[in-house]
């Protein structure tokens, strides 16, 4: 099998990317998320995991191991496929908590901590803080990674900050033919049709365009 085109992140929001991570880009359905190696490639992507951690992870699994990950990161898409679906359109009402249960048992699991670090800083910050050598201190947020199945934890995350963050009256889902990706309308006037005007707007240009010339004949 060729290799797959890069992930595609166009919905303004990395829930809704985590969502769009099966698509039919072209002709053909591509599942990004389809083994253990390519969810790992997918968390790079999207950043959510730092390179050095998924080398780690990667060369400590068990056979077989990450494509099980790769499993529950499927039906976790799955699931939360169906919550998106059932909401989009119009503002999350309170009640939808009772169906989040999974999501929240999911970040039941997670092991953060807090560590002091270096970090780097502009120059105006330099002046700012009278800092030497361009770096100060920070507190930053770190995560255990016990385990293949703690590569869960920051689609999780990312899910959950999209339930709490985003408007889901915003929510929309690409009016391209046959086109199954989902996006967050971040327009003024909330009058975005498409995945992206490349794809599936020019598609429906091109679609408008034949029409119009049939109808002139």
């Amino acid at each position: 099998m060729k290799d797959k085109p890069p992930a595609i992140f166009i919905a303004d929001s990395l829930g809704l990317d985590f969502l769009n991570s099966v698509a039919t880009p072209v002709d053909t359905p591509v599942d990004w998320l389809d083994s253990g190696d390519e969810l790992l490639k997918w968390l790079a992507q999207a950043k959510l995991v730092p390179g050095d951690t998924l080398n780690e992870l990667k060369a400590r699994a068990m056979p077989g191991e990450l494509d099980e990950v790769a499993d529950q990161a499927r039906a976790l898409r799955e699931w939360f496929r169906k919550f998106v679906a059932k909401h989009m359109g119009r503002p999350l009402p309170p009640k939808a908590l009772q169906e989040l249960g999974p999501l929240n048992k999911l970040l039941q699991r997670d092991e953060t901590f807090s560590q002091i670090s270096r970090s780097q800083i502009s120059r105006s910050q330099i002046w700012r803080h009278h800092e030497r050598d361009g770096e100060r201190f920070e507190l930053r947020a770190m995560r255990r990674w016990r385990s293949p199945e703690s590569l869960l934890l920051p689609i999780g995350e990312a899910l959950a900050r999209f339930v709490c963050e985003e408007d889901f009256a915003d929510i929309k889902a690409c009016e391209g033919h046959s086109c199954t990706l989902m996006f967050a309308d971040r327009t003024r006037s909330r009058a975005r049709k498409w995945c992206s005007m490349a794809i599936c707007g020019n598609r429906a240009k091109q679609a408008a365009h034949r029409n119009r010339l049939k109808s002139k004949h």
